[in-house]
This record gives C-alpha cells, structure tokens and sequence, in this order.
C-alpha cells in the first residue's frame, strides 16, 4: 500500500477533485491518496464525489480552514 499527497491549497472545486482523479489513475487498489485543501466545500463534493464512484473518503479538518481528505482506491 502506497501512500500519495496532492497540495490544492488555494485551489477552488472542481481542481481538486480534477487532480485526485488523475492521480488515481496512476495508483493501485488499496493505495491511499491524502488531499490537502483549504477551500469549505472540498468535504461535501470529495464526500459526494466518493458516494458516486465507490471511493471511501474520509475529510478531516486538520486545522481551522484546512482539510486533508483521505481516499482509498478501491480494491
């Protein structure tokens, strides 16, 4: 299991999610994506985005305004 970050500090939806689904693809099954973002809606449309395609996520305010989501390649 491998464990990738992508910083999207002071990027705006739908750029992180753009750039979770590329770094996706180069990943295996079980690796573990680790996103950090500064912008509010990134948990409900990373949690959204997750529900559609069968990616568990996990959002985690790490600080006040910033969040680090959490997403496993699905097996």
């Amino acid at each position: 299991m491998a464990v990738r970050e992508i910083d999207c500090l002071y990027e705006a939806c739908p750029v992180p999610i753009l750039k979770a689904m590329k770094e996706l693809k180069t990943m295996d099954p079980g690796d573990i994506l680790i996103l950090h973002s500064d912008h509010s809606c990134v948990g409900v449309a990373f949690n959204e985005w997750g529900e559609k395609n069968n990616y568990p996520i996990q959002v985690v305010e790490v600080e006040d305004g910033e969040w680090e989501v959490y997403i496993e390649k699905p097996k």
